[in-house]
C-alpha cells in the first residue's frame, strides 16, 4: 500500500506518543483528522482500521466458548497439532498469524505460540488486540502464551534473536488475504482486504519449514486444493470446506 493512502489519528492526547510512534514506524502520516482512503484510529476503545464507512477492531469476546476444554477437543486444527505424549507444552508457529484467531486456539490448547505476521499494519492492530485481552480475565492466561513477531516468516525462522528455539510445529496457512482467515465478518473483513498484500510465497514457507520445524508441519487448505508444494502430507483431518494436512518429521 502506498503510505499516501493510510494515515493514524489519534482521539486524546494521552494517545498522542503511542500515535506518534506508530505513524513512524508504518512511515505514514499522522493527522488530526483523517484525510485518506484508509486510517488507524487510536482512542480509549485501543486500535482500530477505518475506510470512513467500515470499521474494525480485534477482540476475542466472541471466542470464549470455543476455548472450554470440551469444545477445543472438537477444533481441527487442535486435533491437528496435538503431540501425544509431549513432556513440555510444545512451541508452535503460526506463519501467516493474521488477526491471531487462530492462535489463541492453540494457545488455549496450552501451547506457546509465536505469531508471524508480515504486514505492518495488520501487526498494528494484532499488537493492540493482543495488549487489551490481556485485561480480560478470562483471556489473560491464554493470551499470555501468545507473542507476536512481526516479518516475513521465513526471516523470523531464521534468527536466533527473535525466537531461542526451532519451534516443534508450523503452522501454514497461505491463503490469506483471499479469503476470510480470522472468522470478523464480511464487511469488516473488506477492510484487511484494501491493504497490500503480504508477500506470501507458500511453496518458500513450506521449504523453510520443513529445514526447521522439529516434530510437525501442519498446513491448512481448502478441502478440494492440491497439496501445497505438492508434497503429499501423511495424513489429512478433513471438513467440509478445508482440511489440515499434516506432515510428520524425524530429527
Amino acid at each position: 500500500m502506498n503510505s499516501s493512502e493510510l494515515c493514524v489519528v489519534y482521539e486524546g492526547d494521552e494517545y498522542r506518543e503511542r500515535a506518534v510512534a506508530l505513524a513512524e514506524h508504518l512511515g505514514v502520516a499522522l493527522r488530526s483528522v483523517a484525510d485518506t482512503r484508509l486510517r488507524l484510529i487510536l482512542n480509549s476503545e485501543g486500535l482500530s482500521l477505518s475506510d470512513g464507512e467500515l470499521f474494525m477492531r480485534g477482540d476475542y469476546s466472541s471466542m470464549k466458548k470455543r476455548l472450554t476444554l470440551n469444545n477445543l477437543r472438537t477444533e481441527m486444527l487442535v486435533r491437528a497439532t496435538t503431540i501425544r505424549n509431549a513432556v513440555t507444552p510444545p512451541l508452535i508457529m503460526d506463519a501467516t498469524a493474521g488477526m491471531g484467531e487462530d492462535s489463541l486456539l492453540l494457545a488455549a490448547a496450552g501451547y506457546e505460540v509465536i505469531l508471524c505476521e508480515y504486514n505492518p499494519v495488520i501487526a498494528a492492530l494484532l499488537d493492540d488486540t493482543l495488549i487489551r485481552m490481556r485485561q480480560d480475565e478470562d483471556l489473560r492466561k491464554t493470551v499470555s502464551r501468545m507473542h507476536l513477531a512481526e516479518g516475513n516468516c521465513i526471516d523470523i525462522l531464521n534468527s536466533q534473536e527473535i525466537i531461542s528455539r526451532p519451534p516443534d510445529i508450523i503452522y501454514l496457512d497461505p491463503m490469506f488475504p483471499k479469503r476470510q482467515k480470522s472468522g470478523l465478518i464480511k464487511k469488516k473483513f473488506q477492510l484487511l482486504q484494501q491493504l497490500e498484500a503480504p508477500e506470501e510465497d507458500g511453496g518458500r514457507m513450506l521449504e523453510a519449514a520443513m529445514e526447521r520445524a522439529l516434530k510437525r508441519i501442519v498446513i491448512k487448505r481448502p478441502a478440494k486444493a492440491p497439496y501445497l508444494g505438492d508434497i503429499k502430507p501423511d495424513y489429512s483431518i478433513k471438513g467440509s470446506s478445508v482440511r489440515y494436512d499434516c506432515i510428520n518429521l524425524i530429527r
